[in-house]
């Protein structure tokens, strides 16, 4: 029996679990020190740590809450289902009624299997394509942050402790932008490039036709060409990055806020290549994502849920226009404050990013420590910025106000130095060969 007077809880989270969280983007070494240690309790965009002290939230979640903390409809569609049961011994009507619901959405899509993680969906991916081809290399976009925990992903960056040699020399890098990369890829490994993968952008808008170029590669050289949506899709458009940028992927994968918060991944595609992972192919057979978790009902309740908020209200819309005037309003401020040149919010509306640059214009991971400490001091997380459908204009205001005042801090860093303004140590790279 558990008792918590006998197995108090740790003083470090690190004493139990390694890195201290399950995803390392929510590692001690990704946030400052006076960030909050445990995060309890969201509503809307604001969340409370275990003090019990407030903060407004830009990060919602790694970006998975998309409608914000604790919407009404979502919770009890999710509620309503957990009391019918959450999983069963055969399938359930609510995993093909989510199915529908999703490829509704998406035109290109025939078949959807559903996982609990993204990982697990763009392993499954690059599996389908290697068995639908017969070819083993993979190629992916280099200058994307992440496709998978798997090795035929994490071989490729800095962290690749534990990937057998043989299996990194199967991944291919190009770059975004440059389909002379992408064409060169081709032509070095004629016939054995099973598929490629990327996603439609990050914060760099694709420039002179890149995508479509990229796809007309693929089906010249026989290549499954396939889309992370995870972060893209339901940010971007309300059919996804692919159809913002009129784009036919062979597969393409989505998580993130598909389900507000609920765990839900989906691997959608063509019915030709999909089919290889079930009952009706005379192909030899791909065991492709079996998971016993996979589709729990209440988290695809909680989907279906999530969607019909998508699809009759102007989410998307509201995301472009409060990233738009956090952008806007960033980089006032810093200019205000004289260090423009220093500070730089950017990317697409849906998606901001921002850069903390030093003396010299480098990009600077003590400063953006130190602007995320004073962010923090101000009750604003925001090491990510995830505009939500519960983020408001007078957020946006806050923010900047915040921001504003840290840029003051910055502003002397710049002057005398980081060392003596920050609390414990910067931020690192999560990609490292040592910590």
């Amino acid at each position: 029996m558990l008792d918590d007077d006998v197995h108090p809880t740790p003083h470090l989270p690190q004493d139990v679990i390694p890195g201290g969280g399950h995803t390392y983007s929510k590692g001690d070494d990704q946030f400052p020190a006076n960030a909050p240690r445990f995060l309890e309790r969201g509503e809307g965009a604001i969340v409370w740590d275990d003090q019990g002290r407030s903060y407004l939230d830009w990060t919602m979640g790694l970006r998975t809450m998309s409608l914000g903390y604790g919407n009404a409809d979502v919770i009890e569609a999710a509620i309503e289902q957990i009391r019918l049961g959450s999983n069963f011994g055969r399938p359930s009507r609510v995993e093909s009624d989510a199915a529908a619901d999703l490829l509704n959405l998406l035109p290109h899509a025939e078949m959807v299997k559903f996982a609990k993680n993204g990982s697990t969906a763009t392993t499954a991916a690059v599996k389908l394509a290697r068995a639908y081809t017969g070819r083993d290399l993979v190629a992916l976009c280099s200058d994307h942050p992440f496709f998978s925990y798997d090795d035929w992903f994490i071989g490729t960056t800095a962290c690749d402790a534990g990937v057998p040699e043989a299996i990194k020399r199967l991944s291919l890098t190009f770059r975004y932008n440059d389909l002379d990369s992408v064409r060169r890829l081709f032509d070095a490994h004629p016939g054995q490039i099973a598929a490629l993968i990327m996603e439609a952008a990050t914060s760099e808008p694709p420039r002179d036709g890149f995508l479509q170029g990229v796809q007309d590669l693929c089906r010249r050289n026989g290549t499954v060409f396939i889309l992370d949506e995870m972060i893209t899709g339901f940010r971007w458009h309300l059919n996804g990055a692919q159809a913002y940028y009129g784009l036919a992927p062979d597969l393409s994968t989505f998580g993130k806020g598909i389900a507000n918060g609920f765990s839900v991944s989906a691997l959608v595609g063509r019915r030709d290549i999909m089919e290889l992972g079930g009952l009706r192919s005379s192909q030899p057979r791909v065991f492709l994502v079996s998971t016993t978790h996979g589709a729990e009902n209440h988290a695809l309740a909680a989907m279906r849920a999530t969607l019909r908020v998508f699809s009759r209200e102007p989410v998307i819309e509201h995301l472009w226009n409060i990233g738009g005037a956090l952008i806007e309003g960033l980089n006032a401020a810093a200019a205000d404050v004289g260090i423009a040149a220093h500070f730089q919010a950017a990317g697409y509306p849906c998606s901001p990013v921002y850069a903390c640059r030093d003396s010299e214009g480098a990009v600077s991971l003590p400063l953006r420590t130190l602007f995320l400490q004073e962010m923090a001091r101000r009750g604003i997380l925001c090491n990510y910025l995830a505009p939500s459908y519960a983020h408001t204009a007078a957020d946006v205001v806050r923010t900047v106000d915040a921001a504003r005042d840290a840029f003051i801090i910055l502003s002397r860093a710049l002057d005398a130095g980081w060392q003596s303004l920050l609390e414990g140590v910067p931020i690192k790279p999560v990609f490292r060969q040592f910590n």
